[in-house]
Order: C-alpha cells, then sequence, then structure tokens
C-alpha cells in the first residue's frame, strides 16, 4: 500500500517546552490508523502538524507526496478538529453549503454531497435548525459532516464520536470502514479502546512520543489478559 501521511523524526516545541519527541509513523492508502492516548499525550498537535496547522521544530511531515504545509495538500485533507468550529448563527444546511462553496462544489454535485454528509451523521431531519440550538453531540455530527463533504482523499479526524450515541457512532464507523476499502486514508485519535480496535493500525501515544504501533491484535498478544487497554499500561511502563 501507498503511504499518504507520513512524518520522521518529527519534533514539536512550544516556548521551550518539548511537545513531541521523534515522531515516526507512516500511514497508507486504504487504512484506518489511530492514534490512542490520553488527555495531553500529544496526539492534537501531532495532528495540527500533519494537517499543516503547526509548524515542525525539526523533522518532516509528508502528505499526499508534499511536504507540509503546502496549501492545494491542506485543501484536499478532511478535516475534523476537536473543537468544533461551526457558524452557530447559521442553520446546518447553511454550514454545509458554506463549506461546499469552499471546497468549490456546485449545482447538482453540491446538493449530492450535501445529502450525503448529513445522511452519514443522521442530521438530515435537522438541516434547517440553528446551530446555535444544537447539542454538543449534533455540533460534532456536523463537524464530521463537513469534513466529509468534499469526498477527500484524505480523512484526518481527532475524536469524532465524542458525545455520540452508540448506535450513531456504529453507523459512522461502518462508513469509515466503507470509505476505507475505496482507498481512502483515515487517521483517527481516540481515547477509547473499543474504537482503537477498530483500527487497522495504531500508534500508541506518551509524553508526546510513539511507545508502541502495530495491529490491534499484534499489541494486544503482548500481555497476559490479551487486552488493548493493559497492552497500553504495559508499554508505558516499558518506556520509563
Amino acid at each position: 500500500m501507498e503511504s499518504i501521511i507520513s512524518t520522521k523524526n518529527l519534533n514539536i516545541q512550544f516556548h521551550n517546552k518539548q511537545i513531541l519527541f521523534d515522531v515516526t509513523m507512516n500511514v497508507h492508502e486504504g487504512e484506518i490508523f489511530g492514534l490512542i492516548g490520553p488527555s495531553g499525550a500529544g496526539k492534537t498537535t501531532l495532528v495540527k502538524a500533519i494537517v499543516g496547522m503547526e509548524k515542525a521544530s525539526s523533522g518532516e511531515v509528508d502528505v499526499l507526496g508534499a511536504k507540509m504545509p503546502t496549501l492545494h495538500v491542506m485543501n484536499q485533507i478532511g478535516y475534523m478538529a476537536q473543537s468544533d468550529a461551526l457558524y452557530v448563527d447559521l442553520t446546518a444546511k447553511e454550514n454545509l453549503d458554506f463549506f461546499a462553496s469552499l471546497y468549490l462544489l456546485k449545482g447538482a454535485k453540491k446538493r449530492e454531497r450535501i445529502t450525503y454528509a448529513a445522511k452519514l451523521v443522521n442530521l438530515t431531519d435537522d438541516l434547517n435548525k440553528k446551530v446555535s440550538a444544537f447539542s454538543g453531540g449534533m455540533k460534532r455530527r456536523l463537524s464530521l459532516a463537513i469534513a466529509v463533504l468534499a469526498d477527500p482523499d484524505v480523512l484526518i479526524l481527532d475524536e469524532p464520536t465524542v458525545g455520540i450515541d452508540p448506535e450513531l457512532r456504529k453507523s459512522i464507523w461502518d462508513e469509515l470502514n466503507e470509505l476505507k476499502n475505496n482507498g481512502k486514508c483515515i487517521l483517527v485519535t481516540t481515547h477509547v479502546m473499543d474504537e482503537a480496535e477498530k483500527c487497522d493500525q495504531l500508534a500508541m501515544v506518551r509524553e508526546g512520543r510513539i511507545i508502541a504501533e502495530g495491529t490491534p491484535d499484534e499489541l494486544s498478544s503482548k500481555t497476559e489478559t490479551g487486552k488493548l487497554e493493559d497492552a497500553f499500561l504495559e508499554f508505558g511502563r516499558v518506556t520509563k
């Protein structure tokens, strides 16, 4: 499989504080790659560096063969941030219409993608409601709809299912698997173990370092219990 996202010896430092330490990883075409770790581990900083929103102190980040940040590549990435960036005085449909225009979608194609994205996150019946009236979970769903709107080859989703009910979470993961099977490259951050188990590859992140990498089965098999959560604890002890 072709490597779509790659980092090599990536270091990021803010105000003399090191956030990421020599992070090297590869995410391939047709793969769901999970970054798993506690809050403050560095997952979001790593994601922002990949998207082009944070600059490396040293090392490299490449997406679709280009060194980041590169504007034309940034426009080819579907990005869902941890914090929702929505226009709350507009309706959900107006938000989708606005972002579709930014992606240069027009006419029938725009209508088709808005219909698809709204259906994916179960917001079809709420499209004409103002976002200010949405719950936190509904806002997360709308943010996810915006991320998939332009049918990007690269999807980067920072904790996409926080606040979403289990039934809808399952349908979203079913769709992510369908997108993966169609060749999309998908990077997901999570701290939920059952979601981590749905990924093809995982990187466990602790204190700005990747402490282990492999398939969920490979990582789980290295513990006495065979549980992924115990693997994270075990690898954390080994690196200290």
